[in-house]
Order: structure tokens, then sequence, then C-alpha cells
């Protein structure tokens, strides 16, 4: 196993209106993930936790948009989350197998 492979991965997306679709606007290993991972709950952003998901974005370039690939996925956890916004119940994340 190479050095940093263990260590901890996060993302961060964002989307906005009229975007084709999600652009990846942080991503990082280690202190940097930890950073992520901090900045986000601080502002009130859900943080997912998928290792599976992360493993995938990781491979995106920064200021990308995710690959088409992901869209079921992303589109997914993102109605999830503007469903919890809006007041609705909190079942589990959903669940789309990668």
């Amino acid at each position: 196993m190479k050095e940093g492979e263990n260590r901890k991965a996060a993302i961060a997306l964002a989307y906005h209106d009229g975007q084709t679709a999600p652009t990846v606007v942080a991503k990082g290993r280690g202190l940097i993930a930890e950073t992520i991972i901090t900045r986000a709950r601080e502002s009130g952003i859900y943080v997912h936790e998928s290792p599976e998901l992360v493993a995938l974005l990781m491979q995106v370039d920064l200021d990308q948009h995710i690959p088409p690939q992901l869209y079921v996925a992303i589109a997914e956890l993102l109605a999830w989350l503007y469903h919890l916004e809006r007041g609705g119940d909190s079942p589990p994340p959903p669940t789309t197998h990668l």
C-alpha cells in the first residue's frame, strides 16, 4: 500500500441552477479532507459519508463537472437533501448502487 492511501478523503460539490451537473470545488486527503469536512459542518452543509462515492469523485479534476455515470447517484442524494431542507422526515440517505 502506498503512503497516504489509508488517509481520509473528502470532496466538496457545488451545484447551481442552470448548470448541467454539480462541479467538484474542493478535494483532498488527510488534513485537507478534515478541513473540508469541518468547514462544511460549520456552515451547516450536510456531509455524506460514502467511501465508494468519494473514491470515484477523487478522480474528477477540480472545477470539472461530475461524470454522467454519477448523475443518478448524486441526483438522488441532492433530492434527499432538498427534502430534508424543506422540513421533510429524515429517512436514511438514498442507497444507489455504484
